[in-house]
This record gives C-alpha cells, sequence and structure tokens, in this order.
C-alpha cells in the first residue's frame, strides 16, 4: 500500500528558520513540557526532532532519559548534533538518525517513551506515524503529542489582511499535505491506532490587557511565526506582497494597542501502549 506523502514544508529550512524553532521551543517550553510523563522512562523516541530544539529540554527535563531523535533532513540533523554538541551535559544521551516516521527503522518494542511536537501537521498521513511510534514502543510505554490546532487563532484589533493571509497559510498546508487542523483529531487517530488511556487537553493562551508584557512578547512571537512562511506563500502565489506588508502593519499595531486581544489554543494528548 503506498503511503501518503506531504509534498514539502511550509517554513523552508533556512538558517533563520533553524533559529526560529530554537527560540519557539523555550518560548512555548512552559506549556509542551508541563508534567510530561517520563519520570520513569530512559529510552526515549523523538519523532521529528527537527534541529534539536525539543530535544534540549528533555534531556533537561528528565537527567536519566537518553533520546533517539528520527528526522528525514539530514539538514536539521546536521544543526541538531551541533546544538546538543555544544551541551556536555548530555553528552551520551542522545543519538539522532535520519529516517521516515511513517517507517521506523527499529525493532518492535526498542522504547520506552515517545515524543512528537508539532510534525503530524506536516506528515501526508498521521496515522501511520502514530501506528509505526506504537510498533516501537514496549508495553506500559507513553506517548504524548502536541499539535496545532489552527482554526482557534483570534486577533483583536480587526486584522483583515492578517486573518486573509492566516486562512491561506492554513490552505496552503493543506494543498501540500500537511494538516493545520489536526490536534482536534488527535483523540480519534489514537484511538484508531490501538492506544489506550487517551487524554487530549486544549491548551489556550488568551492575553488581553490584564498583561500587556506577555500579550506584548506572544504577539512578537506570532509575528515571526506568521512571517516565516511568506516566502514560500508568496512564491506559491498564494499570498501577495500586498497582503504580507498588511499583515505586518496589523501585527504592528496590536503589539502596540492597549486594548489588543491574542487567542490561540493547541491540543496535547497523552496514551499509553498495552
Amino acid at each position: 500500500m503506498s503511503q501518503k506523502k506531504a509534498k514539502g514544508y511550509l517554513h523552508g529550512f533556512a538558517p533563520a528558520e533553524r533559529d526560529r524553532l530554537y527560540r519557539q521551543a523555550r518560548f512555548v517550553e512552559h506549556a509542551v513540557h508541563d508534567r510530561l510523563p517520563f519520570r520513569r522512562a530512559r529510552k526515549l523516541i523523538e519523532i521529528g526532532c527537527g534541529v534539536g530544539a525539543q530535544t534540549e529540554i528533555l534531556l533537561r527535563h528528565f537527567p536519566d532519559l537518553h533520546v533517539t531523535g528520527v528526522d528525514q533532513s539530514e539538514g536539521n540533523l546536521a544543526h541538531a548534533r551541533e546544538h546538543l554538541g555544544s551541551m556536555s551535559w548530555a553528552d551520551g544521551r542522545y543519538e539522532f538518525r535520519e529516517g521516515d516516521a511513517q517507517a521506523l527503522a527499529f525493532e518492535p518494542e526498542s522504547f520506552d517513551a515517545a515524543f512528537l511536537c508539532w510534525i503530524l501537521e506536516h506528515v501526508g498521513d498521521p496515522m501511520m506515524v502514530l501506528s509505526e511510534a506504537r510498533r516501537v514502543l514496549r508495553t506500559g510505554a507513553n506517548i504524548v503529542v502536541t499539535e496545532v490546532q489552527n482554526a482557534t487563532f483570534f486577533l483583536n484589533p480587526y486584522s483583515p489582511h492578517t486573518l486573509s493571509y492566516w486562512m491561506a497559510f492554513n490552505d496552503y498546508q493543506l494543498e501540500i499535505g500537511g494538516d493545520p487542523f489536526v490536534g482536534a483529531k488527535l483523540g480519534n487517530l489514537l484511538l484508531a491506532c490501538g492506544y489506550r488511556d487517551i487524554q487530549t487537553e486544549v491548551k489556550t493562551t488568551h492575553l488581553d490587557s490584564r498583561t500587556p508584557g506577555e500579550r506584548a512578547a506572544f504577539i512578537a512571537f506570532w509575528s515571526e511565526l506568521l512571517l516565516s512562511g511568506a516566502e514560500g506563500l508568496q512564491s506559491a502565489g498564494v499570498v501577495s506582497a500586498e497582503v504580507v506588508e498588511g499583515m505586518k502593519s496589523e501585527l504592528a499595531e496590536a503589539a502596540h494597542d492597549p486594548n489588543a486581544v491574542f487567542f490561540y489554543s493547541f491540543v496535547q494528548a497523552r496514551a499509553k501502549v498495552y
């Protein structure tokens, strides 16, 4: 049976994107890594490890953990090795392998935990990825999957260029084989793949005038995320330079508006293998 493959990565692989991923991982660390169930785990597989941004955090939070990171981009893995190689405290606690998340090159029951973060939105067949994860996990292992739910984004003041860009962003991700709404589907996907004890948590960022500093920081972070896709979207002909410039102006206005509101939710699912 042929596998469904995504046709690209919307954000590209430029050095600026690599640096953005490190900043993003640290910026949302408190929400993504809150109370992860890996205290007793020793061998964890991180599927879609990218440049190792999440790997660093996992190793820092769990001193007894060894992480095997898998990614299809050898360029990403080279940066991951360089990044972790500069941290002597992580020596001997990780390895990175080039591989296909939909056909993992590991024997059954090779790991006692799995971590996936912001990967299923970019793959053609999320169920195949989760099935492969289950195959290489031991009985009793925990899996944690964190994913986007892009239908939840709201920004005040009303920002028509930003909304137009966001719709094009999501439509294009669907067109190239990804899924910007996969977070809401995690419960169904995990259940269909045979996982048990499935729990999903909607993690919401809702910032307004009560926390102006945090709101400004999050709008700046979100602006960087949005603009990371601008070159690819313009090259594909799905957004115009006018929309991108209009979005930049709207985001700058929102960052300084005393009545601005930012709202976004993502979903984290946890499950076990039986």
